[in-house]
């Protein structure tokens, strides 16, 4: 939309299934790239990423062109689908159901 400004910055926290601790330091890096590589494709910006062994926080400066219950779908999903396709665990790989979200300020204006 023309003419339109958003400053909505969401941090999310999802978890391994069963809080299992699969991500491992191995391919902690590339993984996070990869996410990265998905919320890029979907327009986003990430502005910070972490993955925990059990769990992942990403800080995102979102655009209201998604909404973040589909955008946290399509990145829990495609990146399931690469940490298998990699095989970097026995098994499948799969975030567990559901997400957390905050809103958040990155900066405080004063005049």
């Amino acid at each position: 939309m023309a003419n339109t400004f958003s400053q909505i910055y969401i941090q999310a926290v999802f978890a391994v299934s069963i809080r299992q601790c699969l991500i491992k330091p191995d391919f902690k890096e590339e993984l996070q790239k990869y996410i990265t590589g998905i919320l890029r494709k979907k327009g986003q910006k990430l502005i910070e990423i972490n993955c925990m062994p059990d769990h992942a926080h990403l800080l995102i400066g979102m655009k209201p062109s998604i909404a973040l219950s589909d955008l946290i779908r399509d990145v829990k999903s495609d990146s399931s689908e690469f940490v298998n396709r990699k095989r970097w665990i026995r098994g499948r790989f799969a975030w567990q159901e559901g997400f957390g979200a905050f809103s958040t300020r990155t900066r405080i204006w004063t005049s």
